[in-house]
């Protein structure tokens, strides 16, 4: 009999065993996966200080663009081509890069404090570190 992935008779379909699953999904030990997260509960944490009137604007952006970032590495880490992986880490990176504007530009609008821009470009940086390691890792491992 093939077990199917959500196949009880196998093991694998009840409760107890889909969150086993989920534990073992690797994105989760990297560390560009990691800072991704930190990264993003930052950006979240300093959404709470926005004005009402900025929730389906700057504020709306920020989040897709924050979520986009650990989004983007765990699908890409999904993925069997290493191509694809290193697509979907330039996509974050992307993401990053968007966040960090929009921060800026919430900085110069009074929304968020110099200390506060400081420490997300501090995440980011060491972020960004991890990720072009990460990336560099993916591109040996294409020219074997």
């Amino acid at each position: 009999m093939e077990c199917g992935m959500w196949n009880e008779k196998c093991g694998v379909g009840n409760e107890n065993s889909k969150n086993r699953v989920m534990k073992d999904f690797f994105y989760k030990k990297l560390d560009a996966y990691q800072i991704a997260k930190e990264f993003t509960l930052y950006v979240y944490s300093l959404l709470k200080k926005y004005p009402s009137f900025e929730q389906f604007a700057i504020c709306d952006q920020l989040r897709r663009a924050a979520v986009s970032v650990p989004s983007n590495i765990a699908e890409g880490m999904g993925r069997m081509a290493i191509k694809e992986r290193i697509h979907f880490l330039e996509i974050s990176y992307g993401s990053v890069i968007e966040v960090l504007c929009q921060l800026d530009l919430s900085h110069s609008l009074g929304y968020i404090s110099e200390q506060e821009l400081d420490n997300a470009e501090e995440i980011a940086s060491r972020l960004t570190k991890v990720m072009s390691g990460l990336r560099k890792s993916l591109n040996e491992k294409i020219a074997q």
